[in-house]
């Protein structure tokens, strides 16, 4: 009897308390998970709906099926792969060795090389497109008797607009940094550098074979926000001229063609979903089979 304690009247009060606050934080979470659900899901299924159902015609899926036979759609959709792919190829070439760096060799220079990837943020998307819209009007009209206009029309090419390109890069810079920085400053960068050059690595084979795959879930999502970046960008290549993948489907919605606009984004949109399940599957088990 000794051992026997009752509970005061304190703890009796305090954990239905607790109960309760859990019960509502738990409740809280629930309705904001079912808000933001409701939020992405809705505009989703509508615009599905659209697609077979287009003007309350009845079920079809006719807007699907003229997705392979839409003119234009191909090449616009090539010339957005491509620059997606420079894009990321350029915003890696230009961050990873700088993230790089600064972690090992140079810390202080770490505000600068921050302050500089965010500047982007500062200025908006139609002040940059106007500045550069001011840019190749000058070089059309001072270039011409000079040597560098061959070069400076090479630029503006509509196959693969370098100048377009090379917009895409500076957008990307600041969400491609904060991704790299983030997965960088997650390392024990100098644990990994001494284990590798210890076991007889030079410190560029260590940063090759031994950061960099460590860095594997950092530059999946840069891609896939540089990804989302270029597909999804109108404005500047709008205004430049240019007909990617987003202006196309602007183009195709004045033109008439709003079901088959609105199925190709559901494909791509279906895809991408896809694709990014199917890479969050084989990191999870790649760390998986790491840990054990």
């Amino acid at each position: 009897m000794a051992g026997l304690t009752l509970p005061t009247t304190s703890d009796a009060v305090s954990k239905p308390g607790q109960a309760r606050r859990g019960g509502r934080i738990r409740y809280g979470r629930g309705s904001v998970l079912l808000l933001a659900a409701v939020y992405f899901a809705v505009p989703v299924l509508c615009a599905l709906w659209f697609t077979v159902d287009p003007g309350g015609k009845g079920f079809s899926f006719d807007a699907y099926a003229k997705i392979f036979s839409v003119p234009d759609l191909w090449p616009a959709l090539r010339l957005s792969l491509l620059l997606t792919a420079a894009t990321v190829l350029l915003v890696y070439l230009l961050l990873v060795p700088a993230v790089v760096a600064v972690r090992l060799g140079g810390p202080r220079l770490r505000a600068v090389v921050e302050l500089t990837c965010t500047l982007p943020l500062v200025v908006p998307v139609i002040a940059l497109t106007a500045g550069i819209s001011s840019l190749l009007r000058w070089g059309n009209d001072n270039l011409a008797p000079t040597p560098f206009f061959r070069t400076f029309v090479l630029l503006q090419n509509e196959n693969f607009p370098v100048v377009l390109l090379l917009a895409y890069v500076v957008m990307a810079l600041p969400l491609a940094y904060r991704t790299l920085d983030a997965g960088m400053r997650a390392l024990d960068v100098r644990t990994l550098l001494e284990a590798a050059q210890n076991n007889g690595a030079s410190r560029a084979r260590a940063v090759v074979t031994v950061i960099l795959p460590n860095l594997r879930g950092a530059l999946l999502n840069t891609a896939f926000l540089t990804l989302a970046l270029v597909l999804g960008e109108f404005t500047t290549a709008s205004i430049l001229g240019y007909v990617p993948f987003a202006v196309w489907i602007v183009n195709g919605n004045a033109a008439g063609q709003g079901a088959v606009t609105v199925a190709v984004s559901m494909v791509s949109l279906l895809l991408t979903w896809l694709v990014l399940l199917v890479l969050s599957v084989g990191s999870a088990r790649r760390t998986h089979t790491q840990t054990h």
